[in-house]
């Protein structure tokens, strides 16, 4: 789950969206696929050199993301995914940003719309939420073992946008093209990020209390939930008090 970037948060809600994905496999093999579409080779490819660390940390056997590389190039026989991009608005006046990959773009709008519903939510029109969010890479380190100064100054000068101090981690934030440079130079010098990841990020959040925090919660789980749905994005805050509570009832 991406629904916000303090990732001191985000530990949480990920532990509770993992817990309850068995299709997580799916996923991301899903998105191998469609990622070795634009070529086989993850050093020419950026965004399938993504899509295989996600696969491998997700404890994806290699032979099995090399078949799902063989189908994205043509190797072997594939269902036909089409790729959409959901512009949400959710309670409390946030914004969603939801990536999907579905063989059948009627069906997936209509589970979609009806579980938007239940969720105090509906679907935005084209560009009216989306300029809320930018592609960024995000590189979190863990603090232990780490000295601030010296994560900094190798980010800074290998090209980083930004380097952030949240909760317990340090995050480093990349232009979405960059990423993986970076993080390749900062590993050789010993510095090796604990989550890595490319995606919309929202340039402001709305703090949510109370009924909206819980709606939101519950939209964002059953959007993340759904088999079509590979990514959430999403402009929320939450206490993080709310957020151990609503992550240990999930």
């Amino acid at each position: 789950m991406s629904g916000h970037n303090r990732w001191s948060k985000i530990k949480h809600t990920k532990a509770a969206t993992d817990a309850k994905k068995s299709k997580g496999w799916t996923k991301l093999l899903k998105e191998v696929t469609m990622a070795a579409k634009g070529g086989g080779d993850p050093d020419g490819n950026a965004r399938l050199r993504s899509a295989i660390e996600k696969a491998r940390a997700g404890n994806v056997p290699n032979d099995t993301i090399k078949r799902s590389i063989q189908k994205g190039t043509g190797e072997l026989a594939a269902e036909t995914y089409e790729e959409l991009l959901y512009e949400v608005y959710g309670p409390g006046g946030t914004a969603c940003v939801v990536e999907i990959l579905t063989d059948n773009r009627n069906r997936t709008a209509g589970e979609i719309r009806k579980l938007l519903e239940r969720a105090n939510g509906k679907l935005a029109a084209s560009g009216s939420v989306l300029y809320l969010f930018h592609k960024r890479g995000h590189l979190v380190f863990e603090k232990q073992g780490i000295d601030e100064d010296k994560l900094m100054e190798a980010a800074l000068d290998a090209g980083a946008e930004d380097v952030r101090t949240e909760g317990d981690i340090f995050l480093v934030v990349t232009e979405a093209g960059k990423m993986h440079d970076i993080m390749g130079t900062l590993e050789k010098k010993g510095m090796k990020p604990s989550h890595s990841e490319v995606g919309m990020y929202p340039d402001t959040h709305v703090h949510l209390e109370g009924k909206d925090a819980e709606h939101m919660w519950k939209l964002v789980q059953q959007l993340e939930d759904h088999d079509d749905v590979q990514n959430v994005y999403a402009n929320y805050d939450i206490d993080d008090a709310l957020v151990e509570q609503l992550s240990a009832s999930a």
